[in-house]
């Protein structure tokens, strides 16, 4: 593949369905390796160079058995129905278009949570046709999307704590290589931003990108040399070397398998954890 992303386990069907970034495909694959293309230009028609952003990118099972995408070319969040059906979700903040949908997760009282770096757009921030003038964390809900983070050069990958207390994000800039953690309110709002993890120093191939947690709340996030797991209180406990530098990881199989997508593959590690 170019550059796989967005891993999601759909126990459904007993596969695997993960994105191409470049190569603008949404894909599922099974345990044993057996590939079946599920839509193409799955980001949307683009003219852009080769090389690219512009495909779909994370994926995330809706409570109806649907499947949230974002898409870099079409600069928004759509929903896949069981026939391989696209219908858009959210596409616009404050009248404005967004920049190119990331990462997203299900958070407290069943609100969706997403991330808007300018990846899909050429030329990302200098892009004419960029609209919002920060990249942002969202959340969205009873049809409003509202801003939560607006100081994050690159907000990328995001998820929760397992009770819900605490958000994630990844920032993934070669300056300021964290993770942030922020204190979620009542109102599903966040306060208290502060950095959960620094990779800054360490100059191993990868970046802060996508991530995911365990029941125990151990954070299991793409960084420098590969994928670090965190301990809840910010301990870098150890790294899973992936063969080629991980974009994103998704549990999978029966909760102790972590999917790993990294550049032109995708992989799996048996774990004694169990996803959340």
């Amino acid at each position: 593949f170019t550059f796989t992303e967005g891993p999601l386990w759909r126990p459904s069907e007993g596969r695997l369905w993960f994105s191409d970034v470049v190569g603008n495909v949404l894909r599922a694959v099974t345990p044993d390796g057996q590939v079946e293309v599920l839509i193409e230009n799955a980001g949307g028609e683009s003219t852009a160079p080769a090389g690219s952003f512009v495909g779909p990118n994370v994926l995330l099972e809706d409570p109806s058995g649907g499947v949230l995408m974002t898409q870099h070319t079409n600069r928004q969040i759509v929903r896949v129905n069981g026939q391989l059906q696209t219908t858009v979700v959210v596409d616009r903040f404050e009248g404005k278009r967004l920049n190119s949908p990331n990462d997203l997760v299900w958070g407290p009282n069943g609100a969706l949570y997403f991330t808007d770096p300018p990846y899909g757009l050429v030329g990302q921030d200098e892009n004419p046709a960029k609209e919002i003038d920060f990249n942002g964390v969202y959340r969205f809900a009873n049809g409003e999307v509202t801003a939560l983070v607006r100081d994050l050069g690159r907000p990328n990958g995001i998820a929760f704590s397992p009770d819900l207390q605490t958000m994630y994000v990844a920032n993934t800039e070669p300056a300021r290589k964290v993770i942030m953690a922020y204190d979620v309110t009542a109102d599903g709002s966040v306060t208290n931003g502060r950095v959960f993890v620094d990779g800054t120093a360490d100059s191993s191939p990868g970046m802060p990108d996508g991530l995911k947690v365990d029941t125990s709340g151990n954070v299991y996030a793409t960084m420098p040399g590969g994928v670090w797991v965190i301990a809840p209180d910010g301990r870098h406990l150890g790294t899973i070397r992936a063969p080629e530098v991980a974009a994103n990881v998704g549990w999978g199989d029966d909760g102790r398998s972590l999917y790993i997508t990294a550049e032109t593959g995708v992989y799996r590690i048996r774990l004694n954890a169990t996803g959340f």
